[in-house]
């Protein structure tokens, strides 16, 4: 928005010919979004407290997660304003990835929260039903992914895998139901993560970094002919969004680390889930999501593994899932829990960054 108002006053101060890049754009958005989460933080965990919006404990849970018991939850409600605000101010909102962004991201973050309004105020402990849960997401993936291909260009239903050069099929018709079943699985991936005091916040700023240098890289015409990857028309505009993202993250994660004030819940869990997986579709870094977000898909791995290994021997292969949990049950506190798996996250995110020029 602030582009079309402010760039058109270029012809009489030079000044806002900055409104054109990307970069300048970007950073500001990442402000944006820190500023709003710092700013109404702390309003909204006081509603909150007011309203009694506190979150439940798993009582087969650590036991050191019983004094977290009434912490404020759905505070995923102030990721999805920060970036949405930011986003709706410095982003180009004549490019289509835009809209398809924020819609993923109210999308999924209203399933959420309905979710966990069950759960807080209507006493649910299960909250919306894991069938209604997973329909409600696997249908909001499906108009995303079918507005993409309605969109598509010459790249969008190819696959690409990393450190290969050239698409190694077209997935064709194939490609809505790939979409579907990456955007599902990438919102329960962060929605698993979430269970420790500032876990999968900071996973997700470190992939959304990642992602901002590659969105930034695909949307150069120059940059992605030099490394030989695929060069997304209006992609760069994404770069904006990830920063977004990370602002928004940043800032709530002042209020979410050890000992968290404030949970972000399914709202923020799902929303940031969905987000992570529709800009590796629209980056046609569907695989490449595997490695940037490897924390998920281990924590979402140790999942299966003990669902299936309990049905077929009727032994738990780890003390307890999601993974994170299994090491605090081996001892380890809490804060080395999510620091090493930050290290983790960062080890993945450069490894990530790292097939752009090794292929």
């Amino acid at each position: 928005m602030l582009k079309d108002l402010l760039y058109p006053l270029v012809k009489t101060f030079t000044f806002f010919n900055v409104f054109q890049y990307i970069t300048f754009r970007a950073a500001y958005a990442a402000i944006t979004a820190l500023v709003i989460s710092f700013i109404f933080g702390p309003v909204l965990i006081r509603i909150l407290k007011k309203r009694k919006a506190g979150q439940e404990i798993r009582a087969d849970g650590p036991s050191t997660h019983f004094s977290k018991s009434g912490t404020p939850t759905m505070g995923g409600i102030l990721i999805i304003v920060a970036i949405a605000v930011s986003v709706l101010l410095w982003q180009d909102l004549h490019n289509s990835f835009t809209w398809i962004a924020l819609f993923a991201v109210v999308g999924f973050g209203a399933i959420g929260f309905v979710d966990d309004y069950l759960k807080v105020f209507r006493k649910s402990s299960e909250g919306l039903q894991a069938r209604f849960k997973f329909t409600s997401q696997t249908i909001l993936s499906l108009i995303i992914v079918i507005i993409v291909y309605i969109n598509r260009n010459d790249y969008t239903t190819y696959l690409y895998l990393p450190f290969l050069k050239h698409p190694v099929v077209d997935l064709s018709y194939f490609y809505i139901p790939f979409g579907v079943i990456l955007l599902v699985s990438s919102s329960n991936a962060v929605n698993l993560t979430d269970g420790l005091d500032g876990l999968a916040t900071g996973l997700v700023i470190m992939v959304g970094i990642g992602f901002a240098v590659i969105s930034y890289l695909t949307g150069r015409s120059d940059f992605a002919a030099y490394l030989q990857i695929p060069y997304v028309v209006g992609s760069g505009e994404l770069t904006i969004l990830c920063f977004a993202l990370v602002g928004a993250c940043v800032g709530f994660l002042w209020y979410n680390s050890h000992p968290a004030e404030i949970f972000m819940g399914d709202t923020g869990s799902l929303a940031l889930g969905g987000i992570i997986g529709v800009v590796a579709l629209l980056l046609k870094k569907e695989v490449l999501l595997i490695i940037i977000g490897g924390v998920f898909v281990l924590e979402t791995l140790s999942v299966i593994i003990q669902v299936a290994g309990y049905k077929l021997t009727g032994k738990r292969v780890f003390k307890m899932a999601p993974l994170h949990h299994h090491f605090e049950k081996s001892g380890w506190a809490e804060s080395k829990v999510v620091t090493r798996f930050w290290i983790l996250g960062g080890m993945f995110t450069i490894l990530s960054l790292s097939t752009l020029k090794i292929q």
